[in-house]
């Protein structure tokens, strides 16, 4: 992986921990702000901080991965 390509991914890495923490931040108004009549909304809410977090999780794990491969 070049050195681009890292900084890349790396700025991928940020942009999809901003996405994750706006979905939580999103979940965690709802639990303060909706609940318990926006009770309907927890499903898809979940869903979607759950995936953002998943999409973080798998490009971080790329970029851990590349960034020990540039060290060696």
């Amino acid at each position: 992986m070049t050195e681009e390509e890292l900084k890349a991914l790396d700025k991928e890495v940020k942009k999809l921990k901003r996405i994750s923490s706006e979905w939580a931040s999103q979940l965690h108004d709802l639990v303060e702000e909706r609940l318990p009549a926006g009770y309907k909304e927890i499903p898809g809410i979940a869903q979607s901080t759950y995936d953002a977090c998943q999409a973080w999780a798998e490009a971080n794990a790329k970029l851990v991965a590349a960034q020990k491969e540039m060290q060696v």
